[in-house]
């Protein structure tokens, strides 16, 4: 049992763990960006005028199934 430590170990063990999550956390935010844009056009429309209560509804509930199926 006896263990040669380098010294390498000591300073590098983290990178690995926090470069996964650093690109999980990537991944899900550049998703959440496309999706959200989507809803700030339709907020727009509706804001200016240019679509109902009743078709922004619609519009709204099915960019939410999007975000939920994809």
């Amino acid at each position: 049992m006896n263990t040669v430590n380098n010294g390498w170990s000591m300073g590098f063990e983290w990178l690995v763990p926090l470069l996964i999550i650093t690109i999980i956390f990537y991944l899900l935010q550049d998703k959440k960006e496309e999706k959200s844009a989507a809803q700030e056009i339709l907020d727009k429309r509706y804001a200016n005028g240019g679509i109902d209560k009743e078709e922004y509804k619609e519009k709204s509930k099915l960019l939410k199934e999007q975000n939920v199926k994809g």
